[in-house]
């Protein structure tokens, strides 16, 4: 038998500017796909991500569904 792996996925969503924010948060932005506002990024859901995701919480939102 095989086993379906579904990889877990999060999309995130960038909703405020990194103008005047340090540059480590404008580089974890490019990292998770980003660079502009209300461009959107699907990537598989890992610690990596996640704490990725926690580090830049006040530019992004994590959107429901696909």
């Amino acid at each position: 038998m095989t086993q379906s792996t579904q990889k877990a996925v999060v999309t995130v969503e960038q909703v405020s500017s990194a103008i005047g924010r340090p540059g480590k948060q404008r580089e974890t932005l490019i990292g998770l796909g980003l660079n502009k506002i209300g461009r959107r990024s699907s990537l598989e859901d890992t610690p990596a991500v996640r704490g990725m995701i926690a580090k830049v919480a006040h530019l992004v939102r994590i959107v429901d569904g696909k």
